[in-house]
């Protein structure tokens, strides 16, 4: 079973739409949190991941900084 995975992201960031991409070729669900229009859910990300940047991945409560494909698929066991 795959964990949950939620990305923290901003309309106008280049990565976070690369991010997205790439879950959704590879048929991950995931939840979407636009923290340009959600407060809450920023300073949620900045407590999880202590970064301010896009984008931020929870996969299974480990956190992922940035686009980091490797990391990514090692966290759901992808080769």
């Amino acid at each position: 079973m795959r964990p949950t995975v939620t990305i923290y992201t901003t309309p106008t960031c280049p990565h976070c739409q690369a991010a997205k991409r790439y879950l959704k070729e590879r048929g991950v669900p995931f939840r979407d949190v636009d923290v340009s229009r959600d407060r809450r859910a920023a300073m949620e990300m900045v407590r999880k991941s202590g970064q301010m940047g896009v984008p931020v991945l929870d996969i299974g409560g480990r956190i992922v900084i940035g686009f980091d494909r490797a990391r990514i698929n090692g966290l759901l066991g992808f080769h």
